[in-house]
């Protein structure tokens, strides 16, 4: 059954090639399914629905896996269930390790004492806490110091040559748009006199060629390696670009979406439970395509809301979220497919026309960008995180958190924001010095100083503690009641000072409600009468009749 529908996808992408090159992959295939020895296991297929995601990175976070596994039961307090980890694969780390020089092999610096064991112990310890764990695999290019490419650069002709895109002149593919604007010149990057190699990010991450079959079969095999150990999913890295055809913008195009049904064929016959988490900087209506009919990503990143909460916030005025989750913008998806959202990622607050208004762009830039070393790419974004963003006003932090806890979608907290990490101005420097690049993205990156925040928490009346200990008592209230997590999202048409809406799952109903407004806000006697709500606040377990400002509730009825 997978070999015909294997070759079916296989005919689409390479008419002329033969799919007996499929056969060895396939027996491969077979051999790593009998390993995994999953017959006798009940498949949670949707788990990642029910998720709440940590994003970290290894070594920042806690210095290696060793270190990880030593703050599991801090995150397990937090009640974290499953973990995305950034960039652990072999790498120079010119690009914070999306550089990839090894795709099979973990970086050395977060092995620790342990060695080559470390990683599949932190697997154990990890699944052992009921924690699934994701990592970011970088499918659309590698390292230009990955073997290789090292083998493509040859000047005689081998297995390898044509694993990336050459060419003896810089003007093929002209309609790119080039996403690194203001640190890349140009698509193309010189290697020698009469030849050119193509890269959509910096010009050490060379694009993979996936004309070339066996690119496609290789990158498979990464994926196998990874479900063998045990690894829950992967997130993929710039999966809009994967392949190229001159004409175009090189972006979406269809073959694109038939290499992620490959990999999602792959995935699903050796272990149903793996995910694919489709990065794609795109609007919704792009997004959604790479969930296919329920065959390609099983989830994918809402880029757009992100920012629109942002605006919501600074406006005081709900329409921004209410419209960019209306119908019109936010297709729905398939029954087995997610949204995760976000507030900060280990990237810039991304501004990008394809998923916001040049009005918007300009709008939450100037209420945001608060100094001017925190511009990325020329307007295009701001590198700050959260408690920067918000001038580190708790109420506000609180309900930025409440907001994307509450709304559809499975929520990813960045490390550092449960309490409030600021901009790290060293590590940022430090950075520049090693890759030779001013990435301002390294502003909302950096270490935390762990003796240091377990006092601030211990201090009730800190920033540190306030922030985590409130965003600790919203996550244990949604996992607690499945229809802020699970359930249908309505909007309620109050007054929009009010971003309002139920949610509701198996007639269990709760509605939330977010004072957007810097004046306490009393609620209408009739709102009780309307929506069948006796007025008991979850976060205080008072009863209410008005709103502080920019103040948050979640009733439930009784």
């Amino acid at each position: 059954m997978i070999k015909a529908e294997l070759i079916k996808l296989w005919k689409i992408l390479y008419p002329e090639t033969s799919t007996k090159l499929l056969d060895p992959f396939i027996a491969e295939l077979n051999e790593v399914k009998g390993k995994l020895n999953l017959k006798d296991k009940v498949p949670d297929n949707l788990w990642y629905k029910k998720a709440l995601v940590y994003s970290l990175y290894v070594d920042l976070f806690n210095k290696d896996f060793d270190g990880l596994s030593e703050k599991l039961p801090y995150l397990q307090e937090l009640g974290i269930n499953c973990l995305w980890l950034l960039p652990i694969l072999e790498s120079p780390m010119k690009d914070a390790g999306f550089d990839i020089s090894d795709y099979q092999k973990v970086r050395e610096d977060l092995l620790g004492k342990r060695g080559d064991t470390a990683f599949d112990d932190f697997l154990k310890n990890a699944h052992y806490c009921g924690i699934r764990v994701i990592f970011d695999i970088a499918i659309n290019h590698t390292s230009n110091q990955h073997e290789w490419f090292k083998r493509s650069a040859l000047p005689d002709k081998n297995i390898y040559t044509d694993y990336y895109i050459w060419s003896e002149n810089d003007k093929g593919y002209s309609d790119c748009r080039l996403l690194f604007k203001g640190m890349c010149d140009s698509n193309w990057e010189k290697y020698d006199e009469d030849k050119y190699y193509f890269h959509r990010f910096f010009e050490f991450q060379p694009d993979l060629n996936y004309r070339n079959p066996n690119v496609l079969l290789d990158m498979s095999r990464n994926l196998m390696f990874w479900i063998e150990k045990g690894v829950d999913g992967f997130r993929a890295d710039a999966i809009p670009y994967l392949w190229k055809e001159e004409g175009t913008d090189c972006e979406n195009l269809d073959n694109t979406h038939i290499i992620i049904k490959f990999f999602r064929k792959v995935t699903d016959y050796l272990n149903p439970e793996v995910i694919l988490l489709a990065e794609a900087c795109q609007p919704p209506k792009e997004v959604v395509k790479y969930m296919g009919n329920g065959d390609e990503c099983h989830a994918g990143y809402h880029f757009p809301l992100m920012p629109q909460i942002f605006k919501t916030l600074a406006l005081g005025n709900s329409d921004p979220i209410k419209k960019v989750l209306s119908p019109s913008v936010t297709p729905s998806i398939p029954e087995n497919s997610q949204w995760f959202t976000f507030l900060r990622c280990h990237d810039e607050l991304s501004l990008e026309l394809v998923y916001v208004s040049e009005e918007d762009r300009k709008y939450i830039h100037e209420n945001y960008c608060h100094k001017p070393e925190w511009d990325f790419r020329m307007g295009e974004g701001i590198s700050a995180r959260l408690s920067e963003l918000f001038k580190f006003d708790s109420d506000k932090i609180i309900q930025a958190f409440s907001i994307m806890l509450s709304l559809t979608g499975t929520p990813i907290i960045y490390y550092g924001d449960e309490f409030g990490k600021a901009n790290d101005k060293s590590f940022y420097q430090k950075q520049i010095k090693i890759t030779g690049h001013n990435d301002t993205r390294n502003l909302v990156r950096g270490t935390i100083n762990w003796s240091e925040l377990e006092t601030k928490l211990k201090d009730k009346n800190s920033f540190e503690s306030t922030i985590y200990h409130n965003l600790k008592q919203l996550i244990s209230i949604r996992s607690k009641y499945t229809e802020i997590s699970q359930g249908e999202t309505t909007f309620l048409n109050i007054d929009n000072d009010l971003l309002a809406y139920e949610k509701e799952k198996n007639k269990s109903k709760t509605v939330i409600l977010h004072n957007l407004s810097n004046k306490k806000i009393k609620l209408a006697p009739e709102f009780e009468k309307d929506h069948g709500i006796l007025f008991g606040n979850l976060l205080t377990e008072k009863e209410i009749t008005y709103i502080d400002a920019n103040k948050t509730i979640w009733l439930q009825r009784k």
